[in-house]
């Protein structure tokens, strides 16, 4: 079973962007960058255990990567680029690292970790994300929900903006959310920054202004670091016409004609 998703602005004949979103997101949130993006066509995919992809099911980020490939593979789609956010950002990374990158033409990362260095720093994450993992199978999600978006990365969420959040994420399934939160843990995924820093491919990691634990990181990493002005983690939903600027922008640096 291949991944549920939906094309968008499919009539112009140029690469197509690949939009990958967050744990507990679904395709749709993308909409509001795709209507920014229209001069590509979009593919935007509900990932394994989300929106309509609930019933897809996965084991590892291997698994990840070969489902992805099969579902641009049914979709007919042979060059493209990677957008990913979060999880969906991790997602890309590892598989613009380990996947089957033909057609590939670049990758667009916002806020995703490329791994952790350490064994005791992985193991201790496979713990914190199984804990989660737990709530979200044991307890109602509204409540776990609530707790989730009081961690740190998400301070810059005004109470209004986070019980918002609260409301559209709860129509997830606890159950595959926690499948998908063990099943691609940071504690599973491989240090990606040396294999990341060799890519001949465009890399261009975005990060909002406020969200300092991601920009710190990007530079430790030496990452290709783009800020998205007055934002914190979720950039692309807090400021989408920036976000989409910089999109745009990056993209019409490479020279790529109508096909």
């Amino acid at each position: 079973m291949n991944l549920v998703c939906h094309k968008f602005n499919s009539q112009n004949n140029r690469p197509w962007l690949i939009w990958l979103h967050g744990l507990l997101g679904c395709g749709d949130e993308w909409s509001p960058l795709v209507k920014l993006c229209t001069q590509y066509p979009s593919l935007v995919v509900d990932l394994p255990g989300h929106g309509d992809s609930v019933a897809v099911q996965i084991k590892d980020f291997a698994d990840m990567n070969h489902l992805l490939s099969e579902t641009l593979r049914e979709q007919q789609i042979d060059q493209y680029w990677l957008i990913g956010y979060s999880l969906g950002g991790r997602i890309a990374m590892n598989y613009a690292c380990y996947g089957d990158i033909r057609g590939l033409c670049g990758l667009l990362v916002e806020g995703g970790n490329p791994g952790l260095l350490s064994r005791r720093e992985r193991h201790d994450r496979l713990n914190y994300d199984r804990d989660w993992a737990r709530r979200f199978r044991s307890q109602p999600i509204e409540q776990v929900l609530f707790d989730w978006y009081q961690q740190k990365i998400f301070s810059d969420l005004l109470p209004e903006q986070r019980q918002q959040l609260i409301k559209v994420r709860s129509q997830n399934n606890g159950d595959r959310v926690a499948d998908m939160l063990e099943n691609t843990s940071l504690g599973h995924q491989p240090w990606l920054v040396s294999k990341l820093q060799q890519l001949t491919l465009p890399f261009m990691y975005l990060c909002g202004e406020n969200d300092k634990k991601f920009q710190q990181l990007a530079k430790r990493c030496v990452l290709p670091l783009q800020t998205i002005p007055h934002v914190g983690h979720n950039a692309h939903r807090a400021n989408a016409t920036a976000f989409a600027t910089a999109v745009n922008h990056f993209l019409s640096l490479f020279d790529y004609k109508e096909l």
